[in-house]
């Protein structure tokens, strides 16, 4: 489970807030006839804008890529832009409850809410549901359908626009899944260590296998402590050479993960950084580039 009880706003000081700052109706299109988008990270609002181009106003929540995404507390900005959008899209899945919370708190019952998870069509499946759904390249691709299909309703005169950049998006989201493939090719089967499921769907679709101990990960993403046994179980599996590269959240860290990392690094093994949102300066295609050559730099170590 995520580290959630940071997520939680206040209701009242959420209706509060919305009483005082906007005197607009809730779900209504920008004064300048754009189309008012307000996503949870800055993933998602970079698709979006991407799809959209210069038609519709998306504002991102989330966007700090220094900030670790557990710890983000929703601001009265943040109830304001809910409170004003035609369209929201949250990650869903338990990873970002804070946009509940905001809808609820907004009273905003007009605006079509997308649930990236709920798009993807992924459960637990009888175990833990990977949330991180926007490493797995087919969830991108249903939620840029559906995001498509939300756009051209809000605002038809822009629809063939909003499907002319979706398509080109599309094709560069195959060309991320064909590099997954020839990865595939070359080293299906090879071991890989975690210090939390993030990158997980991108591991798995290039044929890699998590050898991490669901325990420590699990551990690590709650933020609760890792037991003894688990922790020397997880360093086994550098100092016996059981893994090719170790994938690390940069945006969380403490002593296990540390001591995970130090082990990695002095049995030579590469470690590969990875991030919850967006790094600077990149859009969400040069950065799933970036991680897939990482990969692949690892790998071929």
């Amino acid at each position: 489970m995520l580290k959630r009880s940071v997520f939680a706003l206040a209701l009242a000081l959420a209706a509060a807030t919305v009483a005082a700052l906007t005197g607009c109706s809730a779900g209504s299109a920008a004064d300048d006839g754009k189309v008012r988008v307000v996503a949870s990270t800055n993933v998602y609002g970079d698709i979006a804008s991407t799809i959209a181009g210069n038609a519709v106003e998306v504002t991102a929540l989330m966007s700090d890529p220094a900030q670790d995404p557990h710890s983000f507390e929703a601001s009265a900005q943040s109830q304001l832009a809910v409170s004003k959008a035609d369209i929201l899209i949250e990650n869903g899945g338990g990873y970002d409850d804070f946009m509940n919370t905001l809808r609820t708190g907004s009273k905003n019952t007009k605006a079509t809410v997308l649930n990236v998870v709920d798009v993807s069509g992924r459960n637990a499946g009888g175990g833990e549901l990977n949330e991180h759904v926007w490493y797995d390249f087919p969830t991108i691709q249903k939620f840029t359908t559906a995001l498509t299909d939300a756009l051209s309703k809000a605002d038809p005169a822009q629809k063939a626009t909003f499907a002319k950049n979706a398509a080109a998006f599309s094709g560069k989201l195959a060309a991320l899944q064909a590099r997954e493939a020839e990865l595939k090719a070359q080293y299906a089967g090879e071991g890989v260590a975690i210090t939390e499921p993030v990158p997980l769907y991108l591991l798995e679709a290039s044929g890699l296998v998590n050898k991490t101990p669901e325990k420590f990960s699990a551990a690590i993403e709650a933020g609760t402590d890792v037991s003894p046994l688990v922790l020397q179980q997880t360093l086994a599996l550098f100092s016996g050479h059981r893994v090719r590269l170790l994938a690390y959240n940069e945006q969380t860290s403490g002593p296990e993960t540390d001591r995970v990392r130090a082990a990695a690094a002095a049995a030579g093994i590469p470690v590969v950084p990875v991030t919850e949102t967006l790094p600077k300066g990149k859009d969400y295609v040069s950065w799933m580039n970036a991680n897939l050559d990482a990969v692949g730099a690892a790998l071929a170590k």
